[in-house]
């Protein structure tokens, strides 16, 4: 239950249109929803201002469809992450109210597009094979409520396919560099931008770069100032901070 809905559910016991045992009610499933195999914590909203995210891989479909019905009774833009065109399925048999972005592998339920898209993210990827984890991000921030420019296949193999895209980059809020094999991508961003850069190290490469774990140490040893990194292949992640410092460098902003 967001704030929104509290606010609601408080004015119709006011008015006199909810008894307070409704009211009550209602109220008892505020900190979680106990569905035997989840928690579902419809007080993350109250907390961030985003309802809680549903993590797919690991879980079967009817898990999902459970958590998903749970939240889907207080929340829109539901998201769904690490989900395949089988969940999606689920998902869509349980709530018709639903779209899929196949790249991202991202399910949003109820997808209810943002009054005014705040800010700028750019995300930029070091090569088309990281487009996956690229769209993760960009879909999540998308859904958040930013404003996002995506900037694809532009690695330090080719400089200048990065930098003909300069004005993006220094007029972004915070960006989000996506790459794997050697993880380059990150310093060089945070040598050209003056905003937070988050890095993404992704599992693409060959056999010395051990599934990203060369690409993640390249850009926490990165010699660019202001480069921060979440995990390998955590897009989601990346998306998600990138929407925080957005959305409080947008709220600071004078109109």
């Amino acid at each position: 239950m967001d704030q929104i809905h509290l606010k609601s559910l408080l004015e119709k016991v006011q008015s006199g249109d909810l008894d307070i045992e409704s009211a009550v009610f209602a109220l008892k499933k505020l900190p979680f929803e106990a569905l035997g195999y989840a928690r579902v914590d419809h007080h993350r909203a109250l907390r961030t201002g985003i309802p809680e995210v549903i993590f797919c891989q690991g879980k079967t479909i009817l898990q999902i469809q459970g958590i998903v019905t749970a939240i889907a009774a207080h929340h829109d833009n539901i998201l769904a992450t690490r989900a395949s065109h089988e969940v999606y399925e689920g998902v869509k048999s349980a709530i018709p109210d639903c779209e899929y972005h196949e790249a991202a592998r991202i399910v949003v339920v109820k997808p209810r597009p943002p009054v005014e898209r705040k800010g700028g993210i750019v995300v930029v990827s070091g090569g088309t094979s990281d487009l996956p984890v690229a769209e993760e991000a960009a879909v999540t921030a998308e859904v958040l409520g930013n404003r996002v420019t995506r900037i694809y296949d532009a690695g330090v193999a080719g400089l200048h396919r990065l930098l003909v895209n300069c004005d993006d980059l220094f007029n972004a809020n915070v960006i989000v560099a996506v790459a794997g094999m050697e993880g380059a991508l990150a310093s060089v961003v945070g040598g050209l931008a003056s905003c937070p850069v988050i890095g993404v190290p992704t599992s693409v490469g060959y056999g010395a770069s051990f599934g990203g774990i060369a690409a993640l140490l390249a850009m926490l040893n990165s010699c660019a100032s202001g480069v921060s990194v979440v995990n390998i292949d955590n897009g989601f992640g990346a998306g998600f901070q990138a929407s925080l410092i957005n959305r409080r460098i947008s709220d600071l902003s004078p109109s």
